[in-house]
């Protein structure tokens, strides 16, 4: 087994040449299913607080600067996908982040990589933080728009959810082009084939 410095956690590469040594060392990794739900929860939980103090606190039209017009808390109901984007699609949306949601637990049953929890944490988070306002937000049920707020210069306006989105996916980008794999393994050139 090498020890991996950078991920905190006893990576084990694969290899093909010695299946049961490497079924022992996987058997051997905790599974992740909790830490990714425990991530999930406190990402949820940020992203709920702060759509309700800016709902409470911050008047449509009327950014709250704080970093001069560079950042500002900026209310915005947004009823498509990031940038604004399928604004008449948000029921699909909503279907959509329901499918996520459900992959996500699916993938967490039988994860053992703790990079792997974090990243799928953030994205499972968002996703039910930005569902959340689809199900209770007006319109309606399947409907309902998200609570954007926070606007940085050109960039469009986001929310906790979607940074941790994005945070996340990026995460996992990184993990899958490097090699690590979701049940804590990490692929290396050898044993690509």
């Amino acid at each position: 087994m090498k020890d991996d410095r950078h991920t905190g956690e006893d990576v084990p590469t694969a290899s093909p040449d010695d299946p049961e040594t490497a079924a022992a060392d996987l058997a051997d990794r905790p599974l992740r299913l909790w830490t990714l739900l425990s991530i999930a929860a406190v990402v949820l939980v940020f992203d709920v607080i702060t759509k309700v103090l800016v709902v409470a606190y911050v008047d449509e039209g009327n950014p709250v600067e704080v970093i001069g017009d560079v950042v500002t808390l900026s209310l915005v109901r947004n009823p498509g996908a990031a940038f604004s984007m399928a604004t008449g699609m948000t029921w699909l949306l909503t279907i959509v982040a329901v499918c996520v949601v459900i992959g996500v637990i699916r993938i967490g049953s039988t994860l053992r990589s703790l990079w792997w929890a974090i990243g799928l944490g953030m994205v499972l988070g968002g996703a039910l933080g930005n569902l959340i306002d689809r199900f209770f937000r007006e319109p309606g049920p399947m409907r309902g728009m998200v609570v954007d707020f926070v606007s940085v210069g050109w960039w469009p306006t986001f929310n906790v959810a979607d940074s941790n989105i994005v945070c996340g996916a990026i995460l996992l980008v990184v993990l899958t082009l490097f090699g690590f794999e979701p049940d804590g393994t990490r692929k290396t050139g050898d044993s690509e084939k």
